[in-house]
């Protein structure tokens, strides 16, 4: 347990300690992971090795796949700049979640319930629900396409097997918080392998790419068909539930709890996150990548749906492998997602509202919220209209971050609150001009959409 009079608290009103609320986050697996005391920083790192990983995997769901496919077809390699940028912001943000969550013994819903008014606090819920509500739609509809592709399952009959995902995570968690995160690990690099191949077969050229990639163009904001995708590129690589998530599950370390062992913890926890996100990054500029080589560059401009990507993938790469791979990689993240999302729901839930329940109850309920449009959607409109319900959910996601990330920057930024571990005052300029670029994004879009600009 968190030392509670190590930790700064401000003179007003402070956090809810995990002894005064017994209630630490996640508590079936806090502290469970042993962090060997004296050894070599090899040793150490990999003890910190898994959380990260975890939380990549949102940055590279589902959601994520409509989105790139989306954006590469229509537009090239033109916004891969913000796949760098969202993949930057989202490094710092989450290092900024590992800080809070590594300092304070508290999630983010946690720190949010007891530092905010009643009110707010249960606005700031409702929007993370709604977050992971359009999260789980993305997961339903990406698993099902998957299904669909390599077993011939119909899509409404994939939606609904999905709803037994909430048994996985039990069966996971039962044999240990790092029997959890290496299965995580094991779908990563399966999906890593698969786009590997396929990106050394599309032989896309360097200096397109690098050009791309580092010099923004004007165009993604005046151009609004770009910007949608855009938005939604951002919503859903900087994930607002992720945020959460990577807050508590830093806390399954039994570092130290003193200042000592909390600066050693926060050191490997950032170089974790940073790595395994920027495997996240090569994953999502993979995804646009090929779907600019295979369709953007072929004439094929029109490709937005999995279904279609999958069909056209081999011919046009000349590889008769390259379908079967991307369908596996897709399989490979709507698993991996279903287990992260899970974990963020009851995570939430704890949190702000202290309600406990099954975790298979938690997941079924959501899960049935998103299985109904998807189930509907297909029977009305088909494949076609599930790949824009896809792209619609990654900007609903947009749309709810700044409900997570100004807590985030506000609670790491107060010295009351975090004492010597406070963020500095460049970095913390730094994460608020993120939030900032954020709301200007969404309004933007809402501007467009409503007063008619679009």
């Amino acid at each position: 347990m968190p030392d509670a009079e190590a930790i700064t608290r401000p003179r007003g009103r402070r956090l809810l300690s995990v002894q005064q609320d017994g209630r630490p986050s996640l508590p079936e697996v806090h502290a469970s992971v042993a962090v060997p005391k004296g050894a070599v920083w090899f040793r150490r790192l990999l003890a910190f090795v898994g959380p990260g990983y975890m939380i990549s995997v949102g940055y590279m769901d589902p959601g994520n796949w409509a989105t790139d496919l989306a954006g590469g077809a229509q537009f090239g390699y033109t916004l891969l700049f913000i796949i760098m940028l969202s993949n930057l912001m989202a490094i710092l943000l989450q290092a900024l979640a590992a800080r809070l969550g590594i300092v304070t013994g508290h999630d983010l819903a946690q720190a949010c319930r007891a530092y905010y008014p009643k009110p707010v606090a249960f606005m700031l819920w409702i929007a993370c629900e709604l977050a992971i509500i359009a999260c789980d739609l993305a997961e339903v509809i990406g698993t099902a396409i998957a299904l669909q592709l390599l077993f011939g399952i119909p899509l409404i009959g994939g939606a609904l097997i999905t709803a037994l995902d909430a048994f996985l995570l039990l069966l996971l968690m039962n044999k240990g918080f790092r029997f959890l995160e290496a299965f995580v690990i094991a779908l990563l690099v399966v999906i890593f392998g698969c786009f590997a191949v396929q990106i050394f077969v599309a032989a896309p050229p360097a200096g397109s790419i690098l050009h791309a990639m580092f010099v923004p163009s004007s165009e993604i904001v005046t151009n609004p068909a770009m910007l949608y995708v855009a938005i939604g590129i951002i919503g859903a690589t900087v994930m607002p539930h992720n945020l959460y998530l990577h807050s508590s599950i830093v806390q399954t370390r039994a570092y130290e709890r003193n200042d000592a062992g909390r600066r050693d913890a926060i050191k490997w926890a950032t170089v974790d996150s940073t790595v395994a996100l920027m495997l996240a990054l090569f994953v999502n500029a993979a995804i646009l990548i090929v779907a600019a080589v295979a369709f953007h560059g072929t004439g094929h401009r029109n490709v937005a749906e999995i279904g279609q990507a999958f069909e056209l993938l081999s011919p046009l790469l000349g590889l008769s492998i390259a379908s079967t791979l991307f369908a596996v990689a897709l399989l490979a993240s709507g698993l991996n997602s279903t287990v992260t999302a899970t974990l963020a729901g009851q995570i939430v839930m704890e949190g702000f509202l202290r309600l406990r329940m099954p975790q298979w109850a938690r997941r079924l309920v959501t899960r049935g919220i998103a299985i109904v449009p998807v189930v509907a959607v297909t029977a009305i409109y088909g494949e076609r209209g599930t790949a824009e319900l896809l792209v619609l959910s990654q900007v609903i996601l947009s749309m709810q971050l700044p409900f997570a990330v100004i807590p985030l920057v506000q609670f790491v930024s107060d010295r009351k609150k975090m004492g010597s571990f406070a963020i500095p005052r460049a970095v913390s300029i730094l994460a608020w001009v993120v939030a900032a670029l954020i709301l200007s994004l969404n309004f933007k879009l809402l501007y467009d959409t409503f007063v008619g600009i679009a």
